[in-house]
């Protein structure tokens, strides 16, 4: 379906009439709100790195430690098998799971901004907390302040961006969470490689997380909130000034409309959260709530990040060379996701999924092959075969940084209307951590003992979660977001759970 000339609830044609220009005030809402995706990004980037440093985890992890020298250059699938050292990775995630139910009632009440600057405070408390910690309790409650930061800012920067881009650029806008994270992955991997030779180098590197939640802090007290919000607030004429000045015109009368139409229909839902479970809203609940933000930890790439120093050292490269490789496929994501800002409005979320996906579980079987074959307990790697997992590993990362990665956050922001896109973002947060919680806790134990096996696996679940967008997803490309819901109206499947109430109970079946 078009991006233009639908016809709304109300009967009329509104997003044809539809008028922007890219302004400065623009501009600098999206680039601060986005620094959001830097926090997750950093963390991402020094957890890994912290994790494989000699002086952390001989203060922290002695037996880690002691296992990692005896066998210093041989391959060891159970090197770092601990239950204990994941949880200083994982703790984060749990922490980011329960605390965006918190943020859901922030960002609809309050606003978007509001989230934006609680999550910017929490993780500046937990980052100051890790830099001086003494002990493995102070680093797992920094780490649960860091979550409730990821927490509110994943609920509430991947909203703001849509609510704040035109609809013929919302991809590409929505996008710039993406690139902030793998921007803010790539600088860890540098700061990892400059601090990892000295006694108190995990300890920078963890404190200067504060650094970016900070510029995001301030810039987030100038920040303006969204016209979606302010109207979902009742603030209409703020609302309208607003739009006006994001949009660049004082012709916005044709939007506005259908902000205040679907505010009204938000303002009738008293339990968004209820509301997500009704008939009516069941595309938006498998696809947006549950499908897309599992699926998109289920490809193993941020198992992959979170422990690339970690798995090029038990591929048998020394510490260094494993803190740069990691660095070379933390930078491919930035690539990636400039490739998919410049086209993915053009040839839409479809394409970017179906054929990333191909190429990734061909990536993953490539490697689980190579590893069978080659790789053994107490073998060293062959340098040409530790060459071409590199290459593997950053085809995979190019593919996941085009498709899953940025469409991850992108399309289940798009999917929700207004009445429950609050909540929505909330489960899509809180499925999102909960597997990236689970795969960060499991991925090192399941290397341990599945070995090759897991790369199977996890080319499995692609091809599982491949064939799930090939048959659910619409195309919401230049949708106007309030206009997206029309889309499941067409839909072979869905469109039988949509349709007017008058005529099919609006229940929970």
């Amino acid at each position: 379906m078009a991006g233009r000339g639908m016809v709304s609830d109300k009967g009329g044609t509104r997003a044809e009439f539809y008028e922007h220009k890219i302004t400065s005030y623009f501009i600098f809402a999206c680039i601060v709100a986005a620094l959001g995706g830097s926090l997750f990004g950093y963390d991402l980037g020094i957890s890994g790195g912290v994790t494989s440093m000699d002086y952390f985890l001989k203060e922290f992890f002695p037996e880690v430690y002691k296992r990692k020298q005896e066998h210093l250059t041989e391959t060891d699938y159970c090197k770092y098998d601990s239950q204990i050292l994941t949880l200083f990775t994982s703790s984060l995630y749990f922490a980011a799971l329960i605390s965006t139910f918190l943020a859901s009632h922030v960002t609809r009440n309050s606003g978007r901004r509001a989230s934006i600057l609680w999550g910017a405070l929490s993780f500046v408390v937990g980052s100051v907390i890790n830099a001086g910690a003494l002990n493995i309790a102070m680093l797992v409650i920094g780490r649960c302040f860091l979550g409730v930061g990821i927490g509110f800012g994943n609920q509430a920067v991947p909203l703001y961006l849509s609510e704040m881009a035109p609809a013929k650029i919302r991809g590409s806008i929505n996008q710039l969470f993406q690139l902030t994270t793998c921007l803010g992955v790539f600088i860890a991997n540098f700061i990892n490689n400059a601090t990892e030779k000295h006694t108190w180098g995990w300890r920078l590197s963890l404190g200067l997380a504060a650094v970016p939640a900070t510029l995001m802090f301030i810039g987030g007290i100038f920040l303006p909130e969204t016209p979606n919000s302010l109207v979902e607030q009742g603030r209409l004429e703020e609302g309208r000034r607003v739009l006006e000045k994001v949009r660049g015109t004082k012709n916005v009368e044709a939007e506005f409309q259908d902000l205040v139409e679907a505010s009204e229909a938000a303002k009738a839902i008293k339990h968004p959260f209820r509301n997500l479970l009704k008939r009516k809203n069941r595309p938006q609940l498998i696809i947006g709530a549950l499908g897309i933000p599992a699926f998109q930890q289920l490809t193993g790439n941020n198992s992959i990040l979170f422990y690339a120093p970690v798995i090029f050292q038990s591929l048998g490269f020394g510490s260094s060379a494993s803190l740069w490789s990691s660095t070379i496929t933390g930078g491919i994501p930035i690539i990636a996701t400039l490739i998919s800002m410049a086209f993915v409005d053009k040839y839409g979320r479809r394409a970017f999924f179906l054929e990333a996906g191909t190429e990734m579980i061909i990536c993953m079987v490539a490697v689980a092959i190579t590893l069978a074959l080659k790789f053994g307990q107490g073998v060293e790697l062959p340098k040409g075969i530790g060459i071409f997992l590199v290459i593997m590993i950053c085809i995979f990362v190019l593919a996941y940084g085009r498709s899953w990665g940025p469409l991850g956050w992108l399309v289940p922001s798009e999917l929700f209307p207004l009445e429950t896109r609050s909540a929505g973002q909330s489960m899509v947060v809180c499925v999102n951590m909960f597997f990236t919680a689970l795969v960060a806790q499991c991925f090192l134990v399941s290397l341990c003992y599945l070995r090759y096996g897991i790369f199977l696996l996890f080319a499995a679940l692609i091809g599982i979660m491949t064939c799930f967008i090939y048959f659910l997803l619409p195309e919401t490309k230049q949708v106007p977001i309030e206009e997206v819901h029309l889309l499941w109206r067409k839909h072979w499947l869905w469109k039988s759970y949509c349709e007017p109430e008058d005529q099919l109970n609006d229940g929970l079946l």
